[in-house]
This record gives C-alpha cells, sequence and structure tokens, in this order.
C-alpha cells in the first residue's frame, strides 16, 4: 500500500504493514526464527551497526512483529512503534528508556494497579520519584510538575472507573515544563481515540486487551515520533522484553476485525450501562458514554465511543458485589478485558489489591465497586446474568 492514500482505519486495519515474501501469501507470513543470515561479513557489520535496514536478532527484530509495529503506527498516526511482551513491558520500557535518577514523574492516581505499583515503589528504588494527582483535576497535575518533571502519564478512560482526562490539557502542561505526556489508550484503541492528534507524544497498549480481542496472547506496544521512540528501542534491543512472533502474527489478525469489535463492544456497553441505571441495587454507574458521568462532554470531544468498559458499585458494599460476581453463571469471572467474553471483577480485591486502601480510597475503588468488560454477547443473556446477584 502507497503510505500515502487516504485509506480508512477499518481499511489500514487489515492492509497496512503487510510486505510479502518471495511466496507471495496472501495472509501475513509468520516468521519462527531467532536469527539471520548475513551474506558477507561486511552484510553483517553493515545491519548490525546501523547502516543498512534489516533483521538482526530475534530480541529486538523479527518480520512478523514489524508488520505488527509497522500497521499499528499507522493506526495511531505514529511514525515509530516498539512492540513489547506485555502491556507492564511497554510501560516498564517506556519509562527506563526515557527516564534516568533524579528525574520526575506526573501521573494520574487512577491507572491500573500494576501501573501504580511500578511507579511508586520498583522506579522509586531507582531514583525515579512519581507524584499522583486527580485523573480529572488539571490544576492539580500543573501544580504537582517540579523542575525535573521528565513525564505525565495517564490512561484514558481510566481503569476501572473510566475517568476521563483533557488529552490536550495535559500536553500544553507537559511540553511548557519541557516534559512528555504519555497516554495509556489500551481501553479506546485507536478505533476510538488518537492520543498522538491531541497532543500526546506517547502512545501506549496493552496489546493483549482490544487488539487481540480474544483473549490468547499477551503483547504490549509504545508509539510516538521516532526521536521519542528511538530510546525506548535501545532499551528493548539490550534488555529484551520482547513481543514474539507468533503474539504478533495473532494481534495482527486480531486488528483485522478492531473496528467492527469496537463498535459492537461500545454498543453493548451503552445498552447494558442504561439498564444498570435503573437497578434498585445499583448505587452508581461509571460509563463515559452515560450523560450522567461527569466527564461526559470530554468523552463525546476526544472519543467516538463510549468504550466497551462499563463499572458500577453495588449497594451493601464487598459481600454485596461479591453475591454479584458468584452468582453469575456465563460471565467469566476474571481481570482479563477487551475479549468477545464478557468478564467480571472486583478491582478492590483484584487488579488493586496490591495498592494501599488509602490509594484505592484517593481513586474512588470502593469496596462495592464492580467492573464489566463487555463481550460480544447478547446484552440480554449479560442482563440476565447479572440480575441474578441484582435481586433485593
Amino acid at each position: 500500500m502507497n503510505e500515502h492514500d487516504d485509506y480508512e482505519l477499518e481499511t489500514l486495519a487489515i492492509r497496512a504493514g503487510i510486505e510479502r515474501s518471495q511466496f507471495n501469501e496472501h495472509s501475513e507470513a509468520l516468521y519462527l526464527t531467532s536469527s539471520f543470515i548475513f551474506g558477507s561479513a561486511a552484510d553483517a557489520a553493515a545491519t548490525f551497526s546501523g547502516q543498512k535496514p534489516g533483521n538482526i536478532y530475534g530480541r529486538f527484530t523479527n518480520p512478523t512483529v514489524t508488520a505488527f509495529q509497522q500497521r499499528l503506527a499507522v493506526l495511531e498516526g505514529a511514525e515509530s512503534c516498539v512492540a513489547t511482551s506485555s502491556g507492564m513491558s511497554a510501560i516498564l520500557a517506556t519509562v527506563m528508556g526515557l527516564l534516568s535518577a533524579g528525574d520526575h514523574i506526573v501521573s494520574s492516581q487512577s491507572l491500573f494497579g500494576s501501573t501504580v505499583q511500578l511507579f511508586g515503589n520498583i522506579m522509586k528504588r531507582f531514583g525515579v520519584e512519581t507524584t499522583f494527582v486527580s485523573q480529572t483535576d488539571v490544576a492539580a497535575w500543573r501544580a504537582a510538575l517540579k523542575p525535573n518533571t521528565k513525564l505525565l502519564f495517564a490512561e484514558t478512560p481510566s481503569n476501572p472507573l473510566t475517568e476521563i482526562c483533557d488529552i490536550a490539557a495535559l500536553a500544553k502542561i507537559a511540553h511548557d515544563a519541557g516534559a512528555l505526556l504519555a497516554v495509556d489508550n489500551c481501553f479506546c484503541t485507536p478505533i476510538l481515540q488518537r492520543p498522538l492528534d491531541l497532543g500526546a507524544d506517547i502512545v501506549i497498549h496493552s496489546a493483549t486487551k482490544y487488539l487481540d480481542g480474544q483473549g490468547r496472547v499477551l503483547g504490549g506496544a509504545v508509539l510516538g515520533r521516532k526521536e521519542v521512540i528511538d530510546p525506548v528501542y535501545v532499551f528493548l534491543r539490550t534488555a529484551g522484553p520482547t513481543m514474539s512472533a507468533f503474539n504478533a502474527w495473532i494481534f495482527l489478525k486480531g486488528i483485522e476485525t478492531l473496528k467492527l469489535r469496537m463498535e459492537a463492544h461500545s454498543r453493548s456497553a451503552l445498552e447494558l450501562a442504561l439498564w444498570l441505571e435503573q437497578q434498585p441495587q445499583v448505587e452508581r454507574v461509571y460509563y463515559p458514554g452515560l450523560p450522567s458521568h461527569p466527564q461526559y462532554t470530554l468523552a463525546k470531544h476526544q472519543q467516538k465511543t463510549g468504550g466497551g468498559i462499563v463499572a458500577f458499585d453495588v449497594k451493601g458494599g464487598k459481600d454485596a458485589a461479591w453475591r454479584v460476581v458468584d452468582s453469575t453463571q456465563m460471565i467469566s469471572i476474571t481481570a482479563n478485558l477487551g475479549d468477545t467474553k464478557t468478564t467480571i471483577t472486583h478491582p478492590a480485591t483484584t487488579t488493586h489489591g496490591r495498592i494501599t486502601p488509602e490509594q484505592r480510597a484517593a481513586a474512588g475503588i470502593g469496596d462495592g465497586l464492580l467492573r464489566i468488560a463487555v463481550g460480544l454477547e447478547a446484552v440480554s443473556d449479560i442482563q440476565r446474568d447479572l440480575a441474578r446477584g441484582l435481586k433485593v
């Protein structure tokens, strides 16, 4: 495909990144090899030094992985993409590639629990400090800046409360301070939101979720301008948190149906959220597509739809929430999301169970909160499965 042709996203999700071998295969090829052969010593030297493009070693170059990187980069409108072994390794590669001891991060407090652990505990041991602020309070982000702030980090919508941050406003704050803005785009994917278009410098994905779409394999990605992403690639080349060729091939096939799936997830999630608002045992519903959502107007501006994640507070706290979970017969009890199968989890004791009670409280994660990743089943069946545990 000519990279300058004006194709729509659903076409690019199927056609971008394909470079056929001498066999002229129609489907993307799967290259299972640890190394690559060079024509001569001079050829090997030129490739290793970067003077000549080419595949070197499977830890940091593979044609199937390259195809995935190129396809996702086109979808996100990015110059460069580095694929990693998981979503968390993508975040780790970002901070290890771009930050040094003595640097400072300003981060949303409404993050996936493992990200909070990485920033608040592990990176602290390496001399990188993090200040956590309200996801939605722009003034708090600005007030948290220090002379050594190098990175602002947010995920929007947040996990699990679907809070929306103003990407353009945070980008201006970051750039005025000489820092970079990274946005975790896992919940929306480029089909529903493109953070780089709104001023972000870095986009991060857990490809494990919607990019795969069927809960099969792990992977992550870091995207942005080439000069920003190059240090991340250097870290991956050296340290090796690498995406496997097989996983990249799975993601390539998953991305082909990404637009169809994201639209279907969003339609069903909105229908479920409206239904949940009518249930007497539900205290509050969190979904960006609902007019009751605090950032509804901002979500309409940044996102094409509300996405596939719905969270809600059950009256009665942990016992009542667990009763809903344990009463399900069809919905999968698992913390994964982005699957064709609907999943349910109790964040306070699963995804956010390792952070402190104070951190959970600050992030608004109560004992009665449940998160639903709405799959592609009939919404009526999802409703009936939840209704068992919501009976008064």
